[in-house]
């Protein structure tokens, strides 16, 4: 058995407490007047983190696909005093997330923070995924990160300062069954993510990266599901609204604009992610152990429902009613 001397104990707590003396004794970046993109902006947690960031005096540009929450969510944002500047484009696409920052650097002026949240969910077991399954969710949760980085970063660079805050999940740590695509793709965006920090650690742009658990932002009812739907969409609609397995998403929001103004590497949010992702990496036998059982004994089969996607919304109107109210967001 390895033993510790008293010159590394001593050496690992010095280490220690000169990082807890810096993470206090840093400040929070004054962000009045600055410019915020945010992908996926016009719901959920992209939504709360423009508003988060509105009352702190930014101006913030939000993007999505759907035109019209587009709207809604601008008009939110600047009932909060600050000017908002919506725009549709599909950040898988990089000419078009090229012609969105155009948009706000003609606009507002090159962003100063960007925070990718752009997201989908298909929920289901692997044999109702089909190729196209994986290369949506790299396409929305690794490229749509990685289009948006490489467009504002040449700006932040000649600037030496930026910040780019990247939301995966605790997905992109550990891996779980009937969310592989999903997990495939945020793995790829936390490798992402963490290799920048360290890239341009030297630069003035500081890499954010935000590892969430479940959250309450209603996210059930947007995500697709396949094989035994119904099933499907009731434990993950359960634990994406019970308080004790998801954390606040307010609380939530708010933690991750102050990680993101302090400079913070990462930032993990919800005490089970906080307990999950450290368990998974000190003994990975027992968190295989405890996913394979979760898999077996909670879990649905896959069914007879097919590979078709249904979104969550068309599967809670088939819910009794007592079920319905106990999954709205």
């Amino acid at each position: 058995m390895a033993s510790f001397s008293p010159l590394a104990l001593l050496i690992g707590g010095g280490m220690a407490a000169v990082l807890a003396a810096r993470h206090f004794s840093v400040r929070e970046e004054d962000v009045q007047g600055r410019v915020v993109f945010i992908t996926g902006g016009s719901r959920g947690l992209g939504l709360l983190l423009a508003k988060e960031f509105a009352r702190r005096g930014a101006r913030i540009a939000i993007c999505a696909r759907d035109a019209y929450e587009l709207g809604r969510a601008a008009a939110a944002i600047e009932e909060l005093g600050t000017e908002a500047l919506p725009l549709v484009c599909d950040v898988s696409v990089q000419e078009q997330v090229n012609d969105t920052v155009e948009k706000i650097t003609s606009t507002f002026g090159r962003p100063d923070i960007l925070v990718n949240n752009a997201g989908i969910i298909t929920v289901g077991p692997i044999e109702t995924m089909t190729r196209q399954d994986f290369e949506e969710a790299m396409n929305v949760m690794f490229w749509g990160t990685l289009w948006p980085t490489l467009a504002v970063l040449p700006g932040m660079l000649d600037r030496r300062h930026g910040r780019i805050v990247n939301i995966t999940s605790i997905g992109g740590k550990i891996s779980v069954p009937h969310l592989i695509p999903y997990c495939c793709a945020k793995f790829a965006a936390v490798a992402l993510s963490d290799g920048l920090r360290a890239e341009l650690a030297r630069t003035g742009v500081s890499v954010t990266t935000v590892v969430p658990g479940l959250m309450r932002t209603g996210s059930h009812v947007h995500a697709r599901f396949k094989g035994n739907r119904t099933t499907e969409y009731t434990w993950f609609g359960l634990g994406a609204t019970l308080p004790l397995l998801s954390i606040d998403a307010e609380r939530a929001a708010s933690q991750v604009v102050r990680a993101s103004l302090r400079g913070e590497a990462e930032v993990v949010l919800g005490g089970p992610a906080a307990i999950a992702a450290p368990l998974h990496a000190l003994f990975p036998e027992v968190s295989a152990e405890l996913r394979a059982l979760a898999n077996e004994l909670i879990l649905p089969a896959a069914g007879s429902d097919g590979k078709q996607a249904v979104r969550g919304a068309e599967v809670q109107q088939r819910l009794k009613p007592f079920l319905q109210t106990l999954l709205a967001s």
